[in-house]
């Protein structure tokens, strides 16, 4: 079959119809209810994570009724018809079809009318269209799993294509604790974070938050001080996952223990930008590892290793060269070195170094809040909106600057680091339940600012969608070393 790719905003349709159809099918096997109670929680790669919620495990026979329920209204083509109601009317209807949370949402909607998509009988509600059929809903797949199932879609390189799904233990570990954090604080969807705004207590709430993810940060450094042998905390995450403030508060945190850690960002091993490589459009590639200096990064920390004095460069952005200015390091019995970069899991890159030196860290924003049962929130939204405030604030990058390069960053990514992040020794989640709350009031002027005739327009339109369903939240309650620091200003570190 003829490979079919298709663009992101194509994509999204597709998703959302997929997840539609589930929907219908969930309903049409097991009844309305259990339709509801089926919480599409989080991506494990290309596969969404349902929850089923206040019900037991789906086993495989069940999954394949659903399954076999999917692909007959797909074979029929059945239509979706998007239909305006009034607001009034429409919460009547989603609360006689049993849809707590949506009602919850919709309560804080300043638009007057809302749009339901309808499928044969089943009402439901999406951040954005769906198609105007489930005939291209062909390839699926539903797996069990402890608490839920997986349902597995093809990705938008190639919709003819379903690929093998591959677990990721550490990642859905990571996501489950922060799940389960949040299932114990009462904030799960935008609603209930909305309800607590209006209740005025979100200040204790961003306390609490701040403090559970200090805790794991402490955590981690007596994980670290407690294996022998280690000098080499390697950290590493995507775009705007927080990795400086996470290195500046595991620091002090490893101070706690006893000992003295030194930063290091792999950006200063840059090589001179005349000898960066080009990627397929002939642009200096900064992301890939043959732009680090390799080499001599391995000689300089096995130097270090072995207790000699090394003069640490410092790659100089404006002149595109690495420059020596005198800086020197020589480790100690208690030093450590606090590594932050794009490939600090790569094996690649610190293939000198012993095995038992090096403590591998993954941390990414990794959303946990829902839009509401259906409907989540990507963390590469997060992550874009925190890089958008972020740019403007300190690089003088407009935001349809950063969203136009955003493709190419998310490429990077899926090269250079999502495929390393199962081999850490332990995985952060630097997201912040109240966070998007706080950075509405920052990247809505910059989203209203991009003009109609912007390429960049359409998906300034679909972020300021996103963040309405959001109250708003000051940043002046945010402790000076939050994350969130990092990307509104504020922060105690340099970052």
């Amino acid at each position: 079959m003829e490979k079919k790719k298709v663009d992101q905003v194509y994509y999204r349709q597709f998703i959302r119809t997929a997840i539609m159809l589930l929907c219908k099918a969930i309903c049409d096997v097991l009844g309305e209810k259990a339709a509801w109670n089926c919480v599409v929680d989080y991506t494990i790669a290309h596969a969404y994570f349902v929850r089923t919620k206040g019900m037991p495990d789906l086993d495989a026979a069940t999954l394949q009724k659903i399954k076999e329920r999917m692909q007959e209204m797909n074979e029929a083509g059945l239509p979706i018809v998007n239909q305006m109601f009034a607001k009034d009317k429409a919460m009547d209807l989603i609360r006689a079809h049993g849809m707590k949370e949506k009602a919850k949402l919709f309560r804080y909607r300043r638009n007057n009318g809302l749009n339901l998509c309808y499928l044969d009988g089943y009402y439901d509600y999406f951040y954005g269209s769906c198609l105007p059929d489930v005939s291209e809903v062909k390839l699926f797949d539903l797996l069990p799993e402890q608490g839920g199932f997986y349902f597995v879609l093809p990705l938008a390189e190639d919709l003819n294509t379903l690929p093998d799904f591959v677990p990721r233990p550490l990642l859905r570990k990571t996501l489950e604790e922060s799940n389960i954090w949040y299932n114990q604080i009462g904030i799960q969807n935008i609603g209930d974070l909305n309800d607590r705004i209006c209740a005025g207590d979100i200040s204790d709430m961003i306390l609490v938050q701040e403090a559970e993810q200090e805790r794991k940060i402490g955590e981690i450094a007596k994980m670290i001080t407690a294996r022998e042998g280690v000098k080499f905390i390697m950290i590493a995450g995507p775009s705007s996952s927080g990795k400086t403030t996470f290195s500046h508060r595991l620091s002090i945190q490893l101070r706690t223990q006893g000992k003295v850690p030194h930063p290091i960002a792999l950006d200063d091993y840059f090589v001179n930008r005349v000898n960066t490589p080009l990627d397929a459009e002939g642009k200096p590639n900064f992301e890939c590892l043959e732009a680090i200096d390799v080499e001599q990064f391995n000689k300089d920390m096995i130097d270090l290793l072995s207790g000699k004095e090394v003069e640490m460069p410092h790659y100089n952005f404006k002149t595109g060269r690495r420059e020596y200015n005198g800086h020197t390091l020589k480790l100690g019995s208690e030093d450590l070195l606090v590594i932050e970069g794009i490939h600090g899991l790569n094996d690649k890159l610190s293939h000198s170094l012993p095995i038992e030196s090096k403590f591998k860290i993954y941390i990414s924003a990794l959303t946990s809040l829902n839009i509401d049962e259906h409907n989540r929130i990507p963390s590469t939204d997060n992550r874009l909106i925190r890089r958008m405030v972020r740019d403007a604030r300190t690089r003088g990058t407009d935001a349809s600057q950063t969203i136009q390069m955003w493709p190419s960053v998310r490429r990077g990514e899926e090269q250079n680091i999502f495929p390393f992040q199962e081999q850490a020794d332990v995985m952060f989640n630097s997201a912040l339940l109240y966070e998007l709350a706080v950075l509405k009031q920052f990247a809505e002027p910059l989203l209203f600012h991009i003009p109609p005739e912007d390429p960049a327009y359409p998906e300034a339109e679909r972020l300021l969608k996103f963040l309405d369903y959001f109250l708003g939240v000051s940043s002046e309650s945010l402790p000076s070393n939050s994350v969130c620091r990092e990307f509104v200003g504020g922060s105690c570190f340099r970052v």
